[in-house]
């Protein structure tokens, strides 16, 4: 869609795909794409390029899931990575796989850690909030993704906001082989209950942005209410190509 490849999963198989990933020790990272990252990459050449070298890209938010109707090949379901972190985590306590969190403020991704430990046993080998630009030449990047591979986990969550964690997840992906990292947005905030997530009923009906947009405002608001329409030609764009090249399958 745009210059983003979504691929054409449901939230079982998707849990799946990343587990089978990380047992196998195949490394890679996992997207979740919503409007805001269609637009982002139609003039951010690096996002893009993230994008593409991904192992597993799956639709977050439910608009997207909509415009897929109108393209003719329907995305099954909502897969946002705060979704997907808490199924993905139940299997890892019961398969034994080791997690590292990397994202959020002091002190959260340790919080995260242990309410994951807790409530699914899971093997937490490293939790921190590191102050990263996502830039290549990062040295504390740098350094952040050599102690998460000396930590040796089968998954990373990374919760740093779009594009940074799709650029550090991308750019430092041989750094952190064989791990599978995933880009998670705020799901470490909401794991450790620093903040809250929109009602079910408003992310179900693709209104999250309204939600997220009324608690930050100052924050947001050029991103949902002057980039995020442009979405809209986007949509135009890639309907009018033949329906082949609008959906790529992996």
């Amino acid at each position: 869609m745009g210059e983003i490849e979504i691929d054409v999963v449901g939230f079982r198989t998707a849990v799946d795909v990343v587990v089978d990933l990380a047992k196998r020790g195949s490394g890679g990272y996992v997207v979740t794409p919503n409007i805001d990252h269609v637009v982002v990459a139609e003039n951010n050449p690096d996002f893009k390029a993230a994008y593409a070298g991904a192992a597993l890209s799956v639709v977050d938010g439910m608009p997207l899931v909509w415009a897929s109707r109108l393209l003719g090949v329907p995305l099954p379901e909502k897969i946002s990575g705060s979704d997907l972190v808490l199924p993905l985590m139940e299997r890892a306590g019961q398969e034994g796989l080791r997690v590292y969190l990397l994202g959020a403020g002091p002190g959260i991704a340790a919080k995260a850690g242990e309410a994951l430990n807790r409530r699914y046993g899971v093997n937490i080998v490293g939790a921190e909030g590191p102050m990263l630009t996502g830039a290549a030449d990062d040295p504390q990047a740098a350094a952040a993704f050599e102690r998460v591979r000396a930590a040796k986990p089968h998954l990373l969550l990374v919760g740093m906001g779009a594009p940074k964690q799709e650029l550090l997840m991308y750019r430092f992906e041989k750094a952190y082989a064989p791990a599978v990292a995933l880009g998670i947005g705020a799901a470490i905030d909401f794991i450790a209950g620093t903040v809250k997530r929109a009602p079910p009923w408003m992310a179900n009906n693709g209104l999250e942005w309204a939600y997220r947009l009324s608690r930050e405002p100052k924050r947001l608001w050029r991103r949902y209410l002057v980039n995020d329409p442009k979405f809209l030609f986007i949509l135009a764009k890639t309907m009018a190509r033949p329906k082949e090249e609008r959906v790529a399958w992996r």
